[in-house]
Parts: structure tokens; sequence; C-alpha cells
């Protein structure tokens, strides 16, 4: 990759983490807005890594929990398409596998006793793998606001299944309390289907 070249990912990234810092402020239009051009931009069979970073934080973004879930599966279809070794993107500063469950007051992204707006994400070091518990417990969490429990299911499965690829740090952790969080609330409920989670943001 030429210097231009690494130049134009980083403007990208830069761009799309500009975008995440006014969806924590609480300006969701605005933040729906730019990451919409930016998706414009890079197009459906762009990039993979800017496809699944972008498309992860525009999930937290939206209102309607249909946009969320479309959002969330062009995510995991972009993350499919990363090589190995390849990184989903900075920090996305997103609870692991928003609304299931958390501690309220903690902020996106976070795990208890962090401070508002700390990403807890795996490092450039870890591999693409690693990302994938949060992406499929993200869906799960979707899928549960869709009165879908079934479907629910089967993606807190692949977390749990891909849970193992989580190191012992913040982010894994983090991520493995959000699955459990989830697990016994689908479990409490098997009559019937789960009440929706409240949104992330307000």
């Amino acid at each position: 990759m030429t210097e231009q070249q690494e130049a134009s990912e980083d403007a990208v990234m830069t761009r799309i983490g500009q975008a995440v810092i006014l969806l924590h402020a609480g300006d969701r239009e605005e933040a729906r807005n730019r990451l919409g051009e930016i998706w414009a931009e890079i197009g459906a069979e762009g990039d993979s890594l800017h496809r699944c970073t972008l498309a992860h934080y525009m999930a937290d973004a939206q209102d309607d929990p249909a946009d969320e879930l479309a959002w969330d599966l062009r995510a995991l279809t972009a993350a499919d398409g990363l090589r190995p070794g390849e990184e989903p993107g900075p920090p996305p500063g997103r609870r692991p596998g928003r609304g299931a469950g958390q501690t309220p007051g903690e902020g996106p992204g976070q795990t208890p006793g962090e401070g508002p707006g700390q990403a807890v994400r795996p490092g450039p070091q870890q591999a693409v793998r690693v990302f994938y518990p949060s992406l499929h417990l993200s869906l799960a969490a979707d899928y549960v606001k869709l009165r879908r429990p079934e479907a629910a299911r089967v993606h807190l499965a692949r977390a749990r299944a891909a849970a193992g690829a989580l190191a012992d740090d913040g982010y894994g952790n983090g991520v493995r309390a959000a699955i459990a969080r989830l697990e016994r609330r689908l479990a409490a409920e098997p009559g019937e289907g789960p009440r929706p989670f409240p949104e992330q943001y307000s």
C-alpha cells in the first residue's frame, strides 16, 4: 500500500471516529448523516474494514430496531470479508452487545468503573475473530428487541461459541458478561417472546 493510500485509509477512519463522537454526545441525527455520507462514498462493495467499522457504529445511531438489525447484519457481512490480521476499525466505543441488560450508567463500550466514552475493543494486534462475539451479541440483542427470541438464541449461541477467542481483559470480560446477561434474560422468559430492551441512547 502506498503512503497516499494509507493516508486515505486513515482519513476515512478519522471521519468515522468524528461521527461516533457526535453519536456519544447525543447528536444521533448528525451522526447518522455523517456516517451515511461516508457509506455512500465507500459503497456497498468498498473496503471491508471500513464497511465493518462504519456499519457497527451506524447500528447504534438507529431509532428503529429493524434498521439497527440491518446495519448489524451489514457489519457481520463485512467482517466476513476481512483478511486475517486486519483489525475491524478503531474502538467503536459501544457496549459489547448493546441493549443486553447493561448496568444503568455505564457508558458506551465500557465496563463498570470506566469513564464515559472509554471504548473497550481489541487492539490492532488481535485477530479479526475477536470481533465476532460482539457482532453476534449485538445481533442477538437486535432480535430480542424485535421479539424474535429464537433468532436471538441462535446468535447468542454463536457469540458464546466465539467467546473463546477473547482475552482475559476489559474488553473480553465485558463481552462475556454481556453474553451471560442476555442468556439469563432469555432463560427467564421461556414462555413468551422477551420484551425489547431499552434503547441504549435516548
